[in-house]
């Protein structure tokens, strides 16, 4: 199921079904991120804007595999025991 439709009560609330919950894993309590993007309203699990930074930052990632951040901190800790 991708599509849903669903109403809006009159508390501004909308209730998000449960197949669509158990696609996504979330549970009660759990927090979700909204967003209008393209004029639509947007609804993100922290799961997914965690994937979204971390296929963002692999483009920083050197073709020796290792991250400039970590070549860095290496760089410090050499610098910190010559100090």
């Amino acid at each position: 199921m991708r599509q849903a439709k669903v109403r809006i009560s009159d508390k501004g609330r909308v209730i998000i079904p449960a197949a669509f919950r158990d696609a996504l894993g979330l549970k009660a309590g759990d927090e979700v991120q909204l967003r209008i993007e393209d004029n639509e309203l947007r609804i993100s699990t922290l799961r997914s804007r965690v994937r979204e930074a971390q296929a963002y930052f692999r483009q920083f990632k050197k073709p020796s595999g290792r991250l400039s951040s970590a070549e860095f901190i290496q760089e410090r800790r050499e610098a910190a025991k010559h100090e």
